[in-house]
Order: structure tokens, then C-alpha cells, then sequence
């Protein structure tokens, strides 16, 4: 599609709702009255429980309708067939902030993307429970929160990262190897706009020194989970797994090496998706839209 055809205010609508005949014609005589063009449109019917969910990237003449308008009339619609839907206007970035302790792979993969143009969000800042990225984080430009975490002060360390939430208006926290458990309150709270990266050993070797528990058990994969944080540790719904391939000749430090370069390229898949609104929730699966 040219430059010309897709002149105008562009956005991302996304739905889930029982599936019924109708929903499609409902939405596309809804972009036919706003004079819409529909830019990409996908869709997906679950066969075990009846939902239906869609993705459509439209535009609009300018001048149009804003955000707020079409949301207006797009509402009936929404009600009509019980929808879960929301409408996004694509040229505003996902507020976001990253959080790290002190392994540094998958913040350095995602401030680099961020910084070439490759990762689609309005970076707020960096948080941390150790000091050893500040000089990383600054040299990006971006703010370093250090709120250090111990079993005394954590509703305190917890309280100030919802203050910090707040004040920066983070739409989505992403926990770039943030290797301190998170209390259900916190959890409960950032519910589907937080996302989670850590090796795909779980729950098989648990604790600390997971490469060296799979050197010993002689792993021929690799790999990484992507996930949105739950109260229930590592189980979130997944975004996004991806493997490499090994073999006896990686010692525990090579598939270590190995592990660190999955678990940058999964983590930053899933929050593009997320942040280009391609990640449905349902229940404790996923639908993503390529």
C-alpha cells in the first residue's frame, strides 16, 4: 500500500467477544460510516470455547475524528455483541519502564533497539535494585531509579515502584532480568501490562546456576519465555518462546552465552507485540497477531 493510500490518522482497533455471526460486517460497516481504510485486519475464532477476537489497523481522512469520537460511536457496536475491545491511536508510543538487577543482556538489547528506531515505545526510565547499570541507563539519556530491595524494606522498595508507576505514567513494566519476586499485591496490579523474560529450563531446574543444572543433564535445547506477570510465579500467559539448538561440546558457560542471546531476541518480540497491540488475553492463553 502506498504512502498515499495510508495518508491520514491511523489506528489499531482490538476485540474479543462470543463468537456469533455478525461481528465482522458490524465492524466493517462501523469503518465504512468513518470513511475508514482498512490498513492490515486479522482474525481468530478459539474452537474449544467460542471466542472471537480481532485485530484491525485502519486509517481515516484527515481532518478526522479523534480517538475519543470514534470511540463514541464505535461503543454500540461494542455492546451490541458483549465485546472486550479497546481503540488505539497509532502514533502514540507505550509509555514503559524497564526494570533490571544485574544481569545486563536483555536491558542493553532493549535500550539499543529503543535507541535505532526498532522498538516502538516511549521509554520512561530504567529501575533497579542494584546500582550497576546507572552509567548504561544515563548514557541513553534516560532516568536510573535505584531502590535498593531487602526482606526489611520491600513493601517500602514495592510502595515506591508504585509511586514511580504513577508518576511516569507507565503503561506497561517490562522486567528485563529483574531477578527479585514481585508480592501478589504488585502482581495484581500491573495485571497484563507486565512482561516477564527467563530461560525455558522452568520449572524443570529451579534455583540458582540453571546452565550448569542443564550441562549436567545433557540439554540439546536452549531457550526463552516471554510471559505477562501473574501472582502465580513463572505462569503467566506466554507471548513469545523461542529455542537454540546445543550439544555436548557447550560447557556451562557457553550455554549460558547461548541462553543470554535467546532470552534478548524473545523479551524484545513480546514487548513489540505488545506495545503494536498484537497480544490478546485469553484467560491464561494468548492470541497474537502477527
Amino acid at each position: 500500500m502506498s504512502d498515499v493510500e495510508r495518508d491520514g490518522l491511523e489506528f489499531i482497533l482490538t476485540l474479543s467477544c462470543p463468537d456469533k455471526p455478525g461481528i465482522v460486517y458490524a465492524v466493517s460497516s462501523f469503518l465504512v460510516q468513518h470513511s475508514a481504510n482498512i490498513i492490515a485486519s486479522q482474525q481468530y475464532g478459539t474452537p474449544d470455547d467460542g471466542r472471537f477476537f480481532m485485530r484491525v489497523h485502519f486509517s481515516v481522512p484527515q481532518p478526522g475524528r479523534g480517538t475519543a469520537e470514534l470511540e463514541r460511536d464505535f461503543s454500540w457496536v461494542g455492546e451490541a455483541f458483549h465485546m472486550a475491545w479497546r481503540l488505539h491511536d497509532k502514533s502514540e508510543r507505550t509509555r514503559t519502564l524497564l526494570m533490571v538487577s544485574r544481569l545486563g543482556h536483555c536491558l542493553n538489547d532493549l535500550l539499543f533497539r529503543w535507541k535505532s528506531g526498532s522498538l516502538p515505545v516511549d521509554l520512561a526510565g530504567v529501575v533497579s535494585n542494584h546500582d550497576d547499570f546507572r552509567d548504561l541507563t544515563e548514557s541513553y539519556k534516560l532516568p536510573f531509579h535505584h531502590i535498593p530491595v531487602t526482606p526489611q524494606t520491600k513493601p517500602a522498595a514495592e510502595a515506591a515502584l508504585f509511586s514511580l508507576i504513577d508518576e511516569t505514567k507507565a503503561e506497561l513494566i517490562v522486567l528485563a532480568r529483574y531477578m527479585q519476586i514481585l508480592s501478589p499485591e504488585v502482581c495484581k496490579r500491573v495485571e497484563g501490562r507486565m512482561i516477564n523474560i527467563h530461560h525455558s529450563f522452568l520449572p524443570s531446574f529451579k534455583g540458582a546456576r540453571p546452565y550448569h543444572q542443564a550441562y549436567a543433564k545433557g540439554v540439546k535445547l536452549v531457550g526463552a519465555t516471554a510471559h505477562y506477570v501473574t501472582p502465580d510465579l513463572d505462569e503467566g500467559p506466554i507471548i513469545e518462546q523461542d529455542v537454540v539448538r546445543v550439544d555436548h561440546t557447550y560447557p556451562p558457560q557457553r550455554l549460558a552465552e547461548a541462553g543470554r542471546d535467546v532470552e534478548a531476541r524473545v523479551l524484545a518480540r513480546a514487548v513489540t507485540w505488545h506495545a503494536e497491540h498484537r497480544v490478546l488475553l485469553n484467560g491464561n492463553r494468548t492470541v497474537i497477531f502477527h
